[in-house]
């Protein structure tokens, strides 16, 4: 597929551990969620990231034993942070998440664009 010059890097930012009470199971219901909203993005002909997509691995590696730990918080929102300043745009899904708020409220700073709903994303075809 080559890429289209209207095609977006879209960071989508949803609830990871808000109402979740750290549950495993809930904690991969909202990742699958965004995942979700990414691969409609992708079909749109975009490129979707997610910050979990990245920083879960990570967190793995460095040993972290639950959310909320050390690792966790040298890592995880440090890294969606990162990886929104190369992207041109946010899609904010799912319900209350401080993290997910933050990423938009730094996307708005930055002049980006914010997408609450997929189907509001122009395509890329």
């Amino acid at each position: 597929m080559a890429t289209d010059p209207r095609s977006l890097m879209i960071l989508v930012a949803g609830p990871y551990r808000s109402g979740t009470g750290d549950d495993p199971h809930k904690l991969e219901a909202n990742v699958r969620a965004m995942n979700e909203s990414a691969l409609r993005l992708f079909r749109a002909g975009h490129l979707p990231v997610t910050g979990e997509a990245l920083a879960l691995p990570l967190l793995n590696t460095a040993g972290s034993t639950r959310p909320g730990d050390p690792l966790f918080d040298e890592i995880f929102h440090p890294v969606a942070e990162q990886l929104l300043s190369r992207c041109d745009a946010v899609l904010r899904i799912g319900g209350p998440s401080e993290g997910a708020d933050r990423m938009v409220a730094q996307a708005c700073a930055l002049g980006k664009p914010v997408y609450s709903d997929p189907a509001h994303v122009p395509d890329a075809r």
